[in-house]
């Protein structure tokens, strides 16, 4: 049972009544036994809410930045109508509103009641519970009850880099042959013979057929299909730092995780990579495997990644390089392209990754791409008091740490990508483009 705010002003009032009259005694029994009287005939006539049924509908997928309706079917199997407030609560993350509403469910009667997610982390979502209060006619007492009612939305990446897929996607019809523009595709295997014409590679002629054609005629290629192509994602403890500013969603003002800035990276290129015929798998890892997505056909990929990486968090924790390319190499067998989307953090690096690259660099194409601060670069061009002169200065030996890096690593044959977070997801797509056109995949 639960007194309203009703009651409890009736109550003050009663109080008002019993200071001013000229016999308290008498006026404060009875105006609380009055008061007991109502109360207890208000709880009486108030709608039971024990045997309430509750069902859910709804969406179980949103992508962040999105909104979903999540419907509850409240019935009511008693003989009572159940008139009062609903409360849906969600995690906090989910974004749930309204956060309260009004309930009125006639006696063996369902309502249903929407409530929009709209939620502001990826990961999966949760209903709490759902708590009803029924009020009585006088409004001065309630029956209360909370009920467990699950319900899971699973909040996706939102994949604000597909808008580059269009422009990567001309240019690598361009490398293929199919372009309008007739632009001559390298790459590795053969794809058709066309007529000479000027500003042609003359190792491109083939003579035996120029020959038969009494003509001088080029063959031209195209970029090998069917490769595989492994993205590997580290979700250690570098990956949780966040930088830039979150396009969507996002609970504060601190931007988004490199984590996430890797995952829309990651997508782009298994989307352009699946387009080019190539297959592409997924792997997810710091110190174990936290997700893998393999086998997937070229109409389901995108959708088993998105689904595959929803869950994922940082985890502060040190990424076991070693382990990591063990479970590369376990993975590829054969020759293939791994993308390692990581941090050009120089302790962590040498510590970790660079000991072991060489077992991996010698069987496969490695490339890794990792996201910049935008801040670091606003720091070393910071002038004009002593704070902001030893704040670039730090910004300028971080700089130089990176540069080192990457040195280091194209050293042992590696392409890297080192991009500010809304240019790592474009620049990782080129960088793939480019090796297909230099026939190196």
């Amino acid at each position: 049972m639960a007194l309203t705010g009703r009651a409890g002003l009736l109550a003050a009032l009663a109080a008002i009544v019993v200071l001013l009259a000229p016999e308290p005694g008498l006026v404060v029994v009875a105006a609380a036994l009055v008061l007991a009287v109502l109360v207890t005939a208000d709880l009486l006539l108030a709608g039971r809410v024990r045997g309430l049924r509750f069902q859910r509908d709804g969406e179980r997928r949103v992508r962040l930045g999105q909104s979903a309706a999540i419907g509850l079917v409240v019935d009511n199997p008693g003989p009572r109508r159940v008139r009062g407030v609903l409360r849906d609560a969600w995690q906090p993350s989910a974004g749930a509103a309204p956060r309260r509403a009004r309930l009125d469910v006639p006696s063996r009667e369902r309502r249903r009641l929407v409530t929009t997610l709209t939620p502001t982390r990826r990961g999966d979502r949760e209903a709490v519970a759902v708590t009803v209060r029924s009020v009585g006619p006088l409004g001065l007492a309630a029956r209360q009850r909370t009920f467990h009612v699950p319900w899971t939305v699973r909040v996706l990446p939102p994949f604000l880099s597909r808008r580059h897929l269009p422009a990567r996607l001309a240019r690598l019809r361009e490398l293929d042959g199919r372009h309008p523009a007739l632009v001559r595709g390298q790459g590795t295997e053969f794809d058709s013979l066309r007529e000479y014409v000027v500003g042609d590679d003359v190792r491109s002629i083939d003579w035996r057929a120029s020959a038969r054609r009494s003509d001088v005629v080029v063959r031209t290629w195209r970029p090998e299909r069917d490769r595989r192509v492994l993205i590997v994602l580290d979700t250690g403890r570098t990956s949780a730092g966040r930088v830039g500013v979150a396009p969507v969603g996002g609970d504060g003002p601190s931007g988004w995780p490199r984590l996430d800035w890797s995952m829309d990276a990651a997508l782009l290129l298994a989307a352009l990579a699946a387009r080019a015929g190539d297959r592409v798998d997924f792997l997810a890892y710091d110190r174990t495997v936290r997700a893998q997505v393999s086998g997937a056909s070229r109409t389901e990929l995108l959708s088993s990644l998105v689904d595959a990486m929803a869950p994922i968090e940082a985890e502060l924790v040190e990424a076991d390089a070693a382990g990591m390319v063990a479970a590369v190499l376990s993975r590829a067998r054969r020759r293939c392209l791994v993308v390692l989307l990581t941090d050009l953090n120089a302790t962590a690096m040498e510590e970790g990754l660079l000991p072991v690259l060489p077992s991996l660099s010698s069987r496969h194409m490695v490339l890794v791409a990792s996201v910049a601060d935008p801040r670091v670069a606003g720091m070393a061009a910071g002038r004009g008091t002593a704070e902001a002169v030893y704040d670039a200065a730090a910004a300028e030996r971080l700089r130089g740490e990176r540069r080192e890096i990457t040195a280091v690593l194209r050293r042992h044959g590696v392409e890297v990508v080192d991009a500010l977070p809304e240019d790592v997801a474009p620049a990782l797509a080129d960088a793939y483009l480019a090796l297909k056109a230099a026939g190196r995949l």
